[in-house]
Parts: structure tokens; sequence; C-alpha cells
């Protein structure tokens, strides 16, 4: 059957809760609001708090580890980190040429990982994207577009702009994705009820390499394996590269070292599908 007419399940949407930072930022406003009202020579002091809010909210956007502005999967459920687990990730692919050689190697190693896929590169890539799933691995939601403005979109364009790739992906794979990845980690104070509304869980990770800003594979593969431990999540990139990175992706050549240390430790890579119940042991 083509890949574009298999039948591919969308996640429930699950009821959204107004995260705690959310309902106090609520609070600052109307309170703000009615001091003012009040008493409009305390303006200066509302406006203040008003901003103070509003900085704190602009910061928890760049925080990708933070849980200011809704769930955010850093780390394994316990479970699964006491099966002894660990799940590699991949964002910003696929790319025709890096990510054909992370399979290979991931494959050597017997481990099974979670590729954050770009909507717009998996549809050129068609073919490689099934080739992910069929060695195992799971494809999760990264955006259609991987837009440097992302963290600036409103509601209605940030739904847009995950549907999108949770539908260019399901057609792919045949499984919608559970789990997504802001471009570069930021999101803003709408994305949790977009996801709500799509069903996805938000992920980040308990470490990252910087792969795509230090060439240096010793020291990419020593950020991720130095405190190593069941129950990581860690994050490499298999995407487009640019200028020297792009002829000798730091990638290919951490990769080995991590998956090293793993084994060394006796963990065992999953996909987060795996991990958190979704699917069968990786």
């Amino acid at each position: 059957m083509p890949a574009e007419t298999i039948p591919a399940a969308a996640p429930r949407a699950r009821p959204w809760q107004p995260y705690a930072a959310l309902k106090a930022s609520a609070l600052v406003h109307a309170g703000g609001l009615a001091a003012f009202a009040a008493a409009p020579e305390l303006w200066p002091a509302a406006l203040g708090a008003i901003a103070a809010n509003h900085a704190v909210l602009f910061a928890a956007s760049f925080a990708p580890r933070s849980r200011l502005l809704g769930p955010n999967l850093t780390r394994l459920p316990p479970e699964s980190a006491r099966r002894g687990e660990i799940a590699l990730t991949f964002d910003d692919g696929p790319d025709p040429e890096v990510t054909p050689r992370v399979l290979d190697l991931l494959d050597r190693a017997g481990a099974h990982a979670t590729f954050f896929c770009v909507g717009k590169r998996a549809a050129a890539q068609g073919a490689l994207v099934r080739e992910l799933v069929r060695r195992g691995h799971a494809v999760e939601n990264h955006s259609q577009r991987h837009s440097s403005a992302f963290g600036w979109y409103g509601p209605a364009r940030l739904r847009r702009e995950i549907a999108a790739a949770q539908g260019t992906l399901a057609s792919l794979t045949g499984r919608a994705p559970a789990f997504f990845r802001a471009p570069f980690g930021v999101r803003n104070p709408f994305v949790d009820a977009v996801l709500a509304r799509l069903g996805l869980a938000y992920v980040s990770w308990t470490r990252r390499g910087y792969d795509t800003v230090d060439g240096d594979a010793a020291r990419v593969a020593a950020r991720l394996a130095g405190r190593l431990e069941a129950g990581d999540v860690l994050v490499l990139h298999d995407g487009v590269a640019t200028g020297a990175r792009r002829a000798r992706p730091a990638v290919l050549e951490a990769l080995p070292q991590l998956l090293e240390a793993v084994a060394r430790r006796g963990l065992r890579p999953v996909t987060l599908a795996s991990a958190c119940g979704e699917g069968p042991a990786g």
C-alpha cells in the first residue's frame, strides 16, 4: 500500500490545564489592572509587576529544560530507568548523506533511537524516513519547516506548523508522532495548549552534545557520556550541516564514542515510545 494511503491514527487530544506560570501570569495582570483602577497613582508598580511577569515568561521560552511553560520530558520514566534504558535522539533530519551513516552506526551497536524529523525535509526524503522505521527507530515531530521564528508564532500559526508535520510524518510512516520537540528548543507560552489539542507530549533532554556548533567530536561525546546514567535523554543532530561541519559532521565521530560508553555502562538505547510505554521494547 502506498505510504500516503496508510491509515495513521492521530494521538488523542488531552485535556489542557493551564500551567502554574500561566495562572500566575493571569493573576498578575488582573491584580495590576485592579490596583490601577483603585489607585491610579500605583500604575508604575502595576506596570512593573506585569513587565517582570513577561520577562519571566520570555526567559522560560529560552530555557529548553524548564517546566514553567508546561510539562516537559527531560528524563525517561522511572520504570524505564530501572530497566537500564536511555534515549538517543537526533534532531533536524533527515539528511540524505548523514542520516544513513547514523543508521549504520546504530545498527552496529544494536541501538534504537528517536529521530525528531522536520516535516518538509522528511517529505523530500520519504524512502529514508521509511527506512528509519524499518530499522526499528521512531520518527517524531520537530515542526514542518524548522523556522528560526518558531518561538514567536501565535497559537493559530503554531497549530498549523505542528499539525502539518504530524500529517507529513504520519503519511510517510503509518504512525502519527506522539512526541514533539521545538526547533532550537525554544517554545513560547502558547505551545502547551497546541500540543494538548494535538495529543503530543513535549520532550527536551537531559543533556545535549552541541554538535552543530562544536566540530570536536571528543568534546561532543564527553558532554553526553561524562555523567551518563539510566534514564538520560541525549541529543545529537543528523540534520543539515553547513560549512566545514557539512564535510565532517561531528555526530559521525562522536556517536561511536558515545555508543561505546553506553555499552560499558550496560545501558540500552531505546525509542521514546518504547521507554514511555507506547510501543514494544526496542
